[in-house]
């Protein structure tokens, strides 16, 4: 059986098992949680191997673990597995673990790749006994791949058509016994019909500082950097709740240490590192700070509308909105309101300025998640 890292041709809609199949972002901001192309082989070799040395999302973990237990009894493929939760928390390492844990294969795609029912027929049919597919932002798929997935998945077989018009056939082809492993960012647009299919559902949450600091001591033994306590926590409390962006600040903090010569990481090393890279102590970033600063500063706390916002702080609305907004607004910071964007009193805080009267009352606004 072929392991984990063996070469395998690829067919459409496939890239390598080294590639990471998320959906890019345009910034390349060093708090931002989808993984740049520079750092995929750097961040696969921190990926833990199985599920006894990975950190955090225990609830995800036990789950995930009785489920794959059971199938090795049964001796039957597992169940298929969905993923959700923001970039960077760890649902392609899960989607490996499953393979080593189960001794299968792994074949890797994406949703955006598959744009066609053939390039889905033509992965599935290579797919070999017990073989783990995964398929990451599995809701960007085209509908006619989604409706030939359902059967496979269900009944491992799926329909090719021959022909067209009133001559066309349907040719019944069986599939071998597989486990998908399908991702997701975005769980609230998947169908429903897909989403019933999967076995086992698992939802990823941010981790906590002492979870952070746990990754970054493991990452660290890795690399072997030598890192005081305060210097682990120093690190975790900057990066938002991620994983991946944990490993990246540990990198660039590797890196200033080894040019300053420093040998043991504490926390002012650490901090002082960060602060270079202009990363804060609440994790916040260039970005999220000019957005804030603008907010604050040119509009007196808002409302103001994103379009606006982007044009004040130089960025396209779509990195506004996907790559700082969501983390300011996790934080209290940000509002977003029927009127517009407005700034929440820990903005005002954070940035050391006091609030006005008529700011306060745009901060009563009321929210609107769907904006």
């Amino acid at each position: 059986m072929p392991g984990l890292d063996d070469s395998i041709p690829l067919l459409p809609g496939q890239i390598s098992i080294a590639g990471d199949v998320a959906s890019r972002s345009g910034a390349a901001e060093i708090v931002a949680p989808i993984a740049e192309p520079e750092e995929r082989e750097l961040e696969a070799a921190l990926r833990p191997k199985n599920l006894d040395d990975f950190v955090g999302q225990e609830r995800v973990r036990k789950q995930l673990a009785l489920v794959l237990a059971a199938s090795k009894i049964r001796g039957r493929s597992a169940d298929h597995v969905l993923m959700s939760g923001p970039p960077g928390l760890g649902k392609t390492t899960l989607a490996m673990i499953v393979a080593a844990e189960m001794n299968a294969p792994l074949r890797i795609s994406s949703g955006p790749a598959i744009q066609h029912a053939g390039d889905l027929a033509a992965i599935l049919s290579s797919l070999t006994e017990g073989e783990v597919l995964f398929l990451d932002e599995i809701h960007r798929m085209s509908r006619p791949a989604e409706e030939m997935l359902y059967m496979a998945m269900e009944d491992f077989r799926v329909d090719i058509i021959v022909g067209k018009g009133a001559g066309a056939t349907a040719i019944p082809l069986e599939l071998p016994s597989f486990t998908l492993v399908g991702a997701t960012t975005r769980a609230g647009l998947l169908p429903g019909p897909l989403r019933d299919r999967f076995g086992f559902t698992g939802h990823l949450e941010f981790y906590s500082v002492a979870e952070l600091e746990l990754v970054l001591r493991r990452s660290a033994g890795m690399l072997d950097l030598k890192l005081t306590s305060a210097g682990f926590s120093e690190i975790a409390g900057r990066s938002r709740g991620t994983p991946r962006i944990a490993n990246r600040l540990l990198r660039r903090v590797r890196d200033w240490a080894l040019v300053h010569g420093i040998e043991t990481i504490d926390v002012g090393s650490a901090s002082a590192a960060l602060d270079m890279y202009e990363v804060d102590a609440k994790g916040l970033d260039r970005l999220d700070r000019s957005v804030l600063e603008a907010l604050v500063n040119k509009f007196n706390g808002g409302p103001v509308g994103l379009s606006t916002l982007a044009i004040a702080v130089g960025e396209e609305t779509e990195t506004v909105e996907t790559v700082a907004e969501p983390f300011l607004v996790r934080e209290g910071m940000l509002g977003r309101t029927p009127r517009g964007r407005i700034a929440l009193p820990a903005a005002w805080e954070h940035l050391g300025i006091k609030m006005p009267g008529n700011a306060v009352a745009a901060a009563m606004l009321p929210i609107d998640e769907d904006l």
